[in-house]
């Protein structure tokens, strides 16, 4: 690639990382598209995008560490609940075909957005709840469902932890997405760009202009959260996730 490619590649990866970062998920929505339109196969640009993300997760927990907003023993909770099943999807993607999954996902992301915009005062306010053994059962058990999509699909399961914690464990929005980009970007999707690089391949040669992207993205959507607060977040959320869930729907 010579050097404008090389700028478009960042200028792509920045973007999708941004509004990921603002939304609490949802990177892939632009960023996976653009690597299989610019050449690469499927399994290598899943691959190649699972790589770049880290950054993202980087360039986020850089920024909402400075705010002190992550509680350590919630924090230990989501990640190992989550990691179990990314690892698991990871695994299952590069075996089976993929298409009647997205179809299911964008469904599922679609009713997300739906949802969010029909339930106005939700993730407005910081109410926690669901801290007893049944709830963290229960919210342990979705986090691994969720940890599967996030390793066998590259948009939208961001998402799904972000409205969960919402939904579940009563955070608001501006907390939920910090857990997402911290955990998700950086952890969750970690594991997956490790399993994935072991049983398919990487594309290296346009890794440093998508991870410059995302990790400049990646802090600059952290921060556009934090300064902007849970309502704009809110609808942000809604317009990506319908986004996302028609791009899936659609193919």
């Amino acid at each position: 690639m010579d050097l404008s490619a090389q700028f478009l590649l960042f200028l792509i990866s920045f973007f999708a990382n941004l509004f990921s970062a603002f939304a609490g998920g949802g990177a892939g929505l632009i960023q996976l598209p653009a690597l299989i339109l610019l050449g690469l196969p499927f399994g290598v640009a899943l691959a190649t995008h699972k790589v770049a993300t880290v950054a993202l997760g980087v360039g986020a927990t850089v920024r909402h560490l400075r705010e002190s907003s992550l509680e350590r023993r919630f924090t230990v909770f989501i990640l190992a609940s989550g990691l179990p099943g990314v690892v698991l999807g990871s695994s299952l993607i590069l075996e089976i075909p993929d298409r009647a999954a997205e179809i299911a996902l964008g469904l599922l992301t679609t009713a997300l957005g739906v949802y969010s915009w029909l339930s106005p005062a939700l993730g407005l306010s910081h109410h926690p709840r669901r801290r007893d053994t049944a709830g963290f059962a229960v919210g342990a058990a979705a986090l691994f469902a969720i940890g599967v999509l996030n390793g066998a699909l590259a948009s939208g399961s961001g998402l799904f932890v972000t409205l969960w914690l919402v939904r579940w464990f009563g955070l608001d929005y501006r907390r939920a997405v910090a857990y997402t980009l911290v955990l998700v970007g950086l952890f969750w999707n970690g594991a997956g760009a490790l399993v994935l690089g072991v049983l398919g391949d990487i594309h290296w040669h346009w890794l440093p202009a998508l991870l410059a992207g995302s990790l400049l993205g990646g802090y600059a959507g952290a921060h556009l959260a934090i300064v902007k607060g849970n309502r704009l977040i809110k609808r942000v959320f809604e317009v990506v996730t319908l986004l996302i869930g028609v791009r899936l729907l659609v193919g």
